[in-house]
């Protein structure tokens, strides 16, 4: 069984399948496309190469293949040089298509190598890890990163098509299926309380029978958000609200230098400052701030450092975050559990207070 949900972007528009196992959907369109003189490459990484050959043989048995090595170090100029050379080498042309199976960096890396190869080409996104499946494989956010931020570099540019199997999750190590939730907690924060109430109520699982529902539920989130404001060009609100924890958690990310800490876990840390911020901002009362917590701990997610850092440098990395507008931060602030607004001119002060609530010195 499978469900699947519509991105609707007019002739951009496509499809999110959610399924268990969608071999036979993805080799569907592997075929179609090759029957029709498109060229098909597939990008991976080597965890997923080596631990999920019998999909890739499945799905892409004759296709070439580039595995990169694992990790938030792949998204870079240099690895997106190496993609690059390799749809060069394989002779993909405009009509070519390109196959991203893996995690957000994977997705990341190889969506931005289609917006930028011979100044576009069309690429589907197979997400191999929760986070990717309810957030970073939908909506055409595609980058690398320097070293002075995360996703500085990138474009816009959306996929044919998403295929989520669930089945890929068998062999996702414990921490990263955490991490995953971080972005599921996000999304109940931010624009569905019913949904924080129902991880709230039990600990989501690999194996639990609620998992397709709530992957679900996360990609109509976000499609409805990103269709209403592709580009996140709204005044207030719109996209940027999918941010929430991020303006954080990226901060965590460059001052620690990325693979520290997984995304995931930067970005719930995240989500327990900006609690700490709405709190100070009059939105949020001391129970609120528990209740975040909780949902953190259960789901083996921090919500403080695990070392501490200088609030000079976190504050200092915020001001590079892609996200600045007049040399300022611009913040996801909660106004209460299920609504989330942008904010900005918040003092530096209240701000720092948060680092320090959440371990920062």
């Amino acid at each position: 069984m499978s469900a699947s949900l519509t991105v609707n972007l007019n002739d951009r528009s496509y499809a999110i399948r959610i399924g268990s196992d969608l071999c036979a959907a993805v080799r569907s369109t592997v075929e179609a496309l090759v029957a029709a003189g498109r060229r098909v490459a597939v990008v991976t990484d080597t965890n997923i190469a080596n631990q999920q050959k019998r999909f890739l043989q499945v799905v892409a048995a004759d296709i070439p293949k580039l595995a990169l090595p694992p990790g938030e170090e792949t998204k870079s100029l240099e690895s997106l040089g190496r993609v690059l050379d390799f749809l060069a080498e394989q002779r993909i042309d405009r009509t070519g298509v390109l196959f991203a199976v893996g995690g957000g960096v994977i997705g990341d890396l190889a969506g931005f190598a289609a917006a930028t190869y011979l100044r576009g080409i069309d690429y589907y996104q197979i997400p191999t890890t929760l986070l990717a499946m309810v957030d970073s494989s939908v909506g055409g956010k595609t980058g690398i990163n320097l070293k002075a931020g995360k996703n500085l570099v990138g474009a816009f540019h959306q996929p044919r098509g998403v295929f989520i199997a669930t089945e890929l999750l068998a062999t996702l190590p414990v921490r990263e299926f955490a991490a995953g939730m971080a972005e599921v907690i996000k999304y109940g924060l931010l624009g569905d309380a019913k949904l924080l109430a129902r991880i709230e109520r039990a600990p989501l699982t690999v194996a639990g029978a609620e998992l397709p529902a709530v992957i679900r539920r996360c990609c109509a989130l976000k499609a409805r958000i990103v269709e209403a404001d592709e580009r996140e060009l709204a005044p207030e609100g719109g996209r940027a609200l999918l941010n929430l924890g991020h303006t954080f958690g990226h901060a965590i990310e460059q001052v620690t230098g990325y693979g520290y800490y997984l995304h995931g876990e930067a970005v719930a840390i995240g989500l327990a400052a900006v609690a700490r911020l709405s709190q100070k901002l009059g939105h949020l009362a001391p129970a609120d701030i528990v209740r975040i917590d909780a949902v953190l701990a259960a789901h083996a997610l921090p919500s403080r450092l695990k070392s501490r850092l200088p609030v000079a440098a976190l504050m200092e990395a915020m001001t590079r975050d892609k996200k600045v507008r007049g040399g300022l931060p611009r913040f996801v602030v909660l106004h209460r559990l299920g609504e989330a607004a942008t904010r900005d001119g918040i003092a530096p002060a209240m701000v720092e207070a948060a680092w320090r609530e959440t371990g920062a010195v």
